[in-house]
């Protein structure tokens, strides 16, 4: 019903927007059930990407922990994306002048959220950017995903996927299948499609869950199906927002 819908989403931003609090951000709005964060203005720390990555690996594992309650009630679990980007972007008032909010704006709240519809294509719940990346301080447990274009720019960006809200049980082996997954990478990026194919498999093979390995071994046989036209840059082009 639409009151167990309000119910749930309310719910749901009420924790998420608890560990934007608890790392220093700022909630800069709430659009439908997605919330807008950031962390570096009005106040700006020396750690902000950290704070941004921190809190994201904080909202996936309270997620986990809201989804346990959900599905203990026969009720489904809810699923969700993150995008964190770094950037340069306009900060202030904005609006008519019988109302007005402050917000931010520009190219680098762009990409965040370019990235966050990305997490559905990489079936990856946090994806950062390589411009975030660049300027952490602390070490994460993370593998490149991607280098992409993204809808309105040429120019592509580096995608990262940030891995330390899992455990065992949810990505096993992962030290072995990140080293499979990366060698398969560089093969993909070299045009070897059967031999990239048969890392990503391996890969598979060792945490059966990964669906992003899924996606590269599906990308390998249509790109060897249909080879790319020019020079292969491995560059991945993407068509929607």
């Amino acid at each position: 019903s639409a009151q167990d819908v309000a119910h749930m989403v309310n719910a749901h931003l009420a924790i998420l927007g608890k560990c934007v609090e608890d790392e220093g951000g700022t909630i800069d709005k709430y659009i439908g059930d997605a919330i807008m964060a950031i962390f570096g203005t009005p106040f700006a720390h020396e750690d902000d990407e950290d704070r941004g990555v921190r809190c994201a690996v904080e909202m996936m594992a309270e997620l986990n922990k809201f989804n346990h309650d959900r599905m203990a009630k026969d009720k489904l679990p809810v699923d969700m994306g993150v995008g964190v980007n770094t950037g340069f972007v306009v900060s202030g008032n904005i609006g008519s002048p019988k109302r007005m909010d402050y917000t931010v704006i520009g190219d680098g709240v762009n990409l965040a959220a370019r990235l966050e519809s990305a997490c559905k294509q990489y079936s990856a719940p946090i994806l950062i950017s390589e411009f975030t990346m660049a300027k952490l301080r602390g070490t994460y447990r993370n593998r490149e995903v991607d280098r992409v274009i993204v809808k309105g720019k040429t120019e592509p960006v580096g995608v990262v996927e940030i891995l330390d809200y899992h455990t065992d049980e949810t990505f096993p082996n992962m030290m072995d299948a990140l080293n499979q997954f990366r060698g398969g990478l560089d093969l993909y990026r070299t045009a070897k499609w059967d031999r990239a194919s048969k890392a990503f498999k391996d890969a598979l093979a060792l945490n059966p869950m990964d669906k992003l390995a899924e996606t590269y071994i599906e990308r390998c046989a249509q790109l060897k199906k249909n080879p790319p036209k020019g020079k292969w840059d491995g560059v991945w082009v993407m068509t929607s927002k």
